[in-house]
């Protein structure tokens, strides 16, 4: 027999999983202009900076994430979600901000589009990488 000292691979996921399950919950994606101060200090969604609700097709707060799962490559639990999509939008948004709304709009994630990426009544799309250990939105290893 061999013992190997590790964090158990289930207790990763279940970090991903608060509640139990993080998939149940309802997650939002708002979207953020240049101006914004977003960090890993961010502690919920906030208004301020916010892209505009005047803007076509993009509500304050953000889009509802569909299809949300955790799942596990090797040792590796990963978050995963559709394509966060705000289609007909005149939109201007250097960042996005995954929050938790189950729970007090905690902060979840800060995405930086490194630059400020616009659609002009088209789809503004946020592609969400391959779920897997090397590639996926959020992993913990």
């Amino acid at each position: 027999m061999a013992i190997t000292q590790a964090i158990a691979t289930v207790f990763k996921q279940d970090l991903m999983s608060p509640g139990g399950n993080l998939a149940a919950l309802t997650l939002k994606c708002a979207l953020y202009s240049n101006a914004a101060t977003l960090n890993a200090s961010t502690p919920a969604y906030t208004a301020s900076n916010e892209v505009s609700s005047s803007n076509t097709n993009y509500t304050t707060g953000g889009n509802t994430l569909a299809n949300v799962a955790i799942s596990v490559d090797g040792t590796t639990a990963i978050f995963d979600a559709d394509n966060v999509t705000f289609p007909n939008a005149t939109i201007s948004a250097q960042a996005a901000l995954l929050y938790n709304a189950n729970n007090a709009n905690s902060a979840i994630a800060i995405l930086d589009f490194g630059g400020v990426k616009t659609s002009t009544n088209g789809t503004f799309e946020l592609q969400f990488p391959t779920a897997n250990a090397s590639a996926g939105l959020i992993r913990i290893a």
